[in-house]
């Protein structure tokens, strides 16, 4: 029975912690960013949790 190939893309795109959260980059951050507010810059750099159903998705996927 061969290995089981992991989704690259997938793996590209999220983190996973150590107790299984999965965590992504914030959108919109590549042009069109001079009208914003300071709290909305400052809160694209952090990084933002998937929901626990995307959660269980991604989990699912990378499991394969």
């Amino acid at each position: 029975m061969p290995k089981i190939k992991t989704r690259k893309s997938l793996v590209k795109k999220v983190k996973i912690s150590k107790n299984k959260k999965v965590t992504r980059r914030s959108t919109g951050q590549n042009h069109f960013n001079a009208k914003e507010t300071g709290s909305e810059t400052r809160a694209k750099r952090q990084d933002k949790r998937l929901s626990k159903t995307d959660e269980k998705n991604v989990l699912r996927a990378l499991a394969k």
